[in-house]
């Protein structure tokens, strides 16, 4: 299903390459029809930046949201975890679920970061991927509100993932969720406290800070976007 892997790709560092693959995203949107014809046209304006915006300027938005800002960490177990113990134990369940499915994480991400599990679904029956992704619904529909209270195009991005999941924000986690304060991604000094205290407590680099780190290309798990097979 590419049009989980078109939402995986938007939500990746920009580049280059992502500018150059705008113009196919929308039709295969169109095509496979697994989002309301609203959601996809909810998508528009953040195609239309992503294409034509001046690519500086999109990675420094999408590092101020994504990367300075924890309360939209795009690492979904952050979000109800923290960087506890039981983050450990998430991860580990959703890797089976990944090999399970017939995948083998090769990443630079951790199994949690959702464009990573977006281009997992891309391979995975719908049913499956509606239950995975309503069983992070809550996460889902707190991103979406957060980004919408800040007017930031990418929220169109979580609320077709609200909308395909049917995620209920009335919801008592979705509730605790949006209760929880925010974070200022231009206070610098709020900020390096909070990346000073957080450890990352699973994968490869557990011994490193969090602090947010350089972007490099993702390393896509299975077939690129413009492939012909469903």
């Amino acid at each position: 299903m590419k049009t989980f892997t078109v939402l995986s790709v938007l939500l990746t560092y920009p580049s280059e390459e992502l500018q150059q693959a705008v113009p196919i995203m929308m039709p295969l949107l169109q095509e496979e029809g697994i989002l309301t014809a609203d959601s996809v046209a909810r998508l528009a304006p953040l195609l239309q930046a992503l294409e034509h915006q001046d690519l500086y300027e999109l990675q420094e938005q999408y590092v101020l949201l994504f990367d300075r800002s924890r309360s939209l960490s795009l690492n979904l177990f952050e979000h109800v975890h923290g960087e506890g113990r039981d983050r450990g134990g998430a991860m580990v369940d959703l890797l089976e679920t990944y090999r399970q499915g017939g995948v083998e994480l090769i990443s630079s991400e951790l199994p949690d970061h959702l464009p990573v599990l977006l281009e997992f679904l891309s391979t995975q029956p719908l049913e499956t991927a509606q239950d995975i992704l309503a069983d992070a619904g809550h996460i889902l529909v707190a991103l979406a509100e957060r980004l919408e209270k800040r007017r930031s195009s990418y929220a169109a991005v979580f609320q077709a993932l609200v909308a395909f999941a049917h995620a209920d924000a009335s919801s008592e986690q979705a509730q605790e969720l949006l209760a929880q304060p925010t974070d200022n991604p231009e206070d610098l000094e709020a900020l390096d406290a909070v990346w000073q205290e957080a450890q990352v407590m699973f994968g490869p680099t557990a011994n490193e800070s969090a602090a947010p780190q350089v972007h490099e290309a993702p390393i896509r798990i299975h077939r690129p976007l413009a492939a012909t097979d469903s």
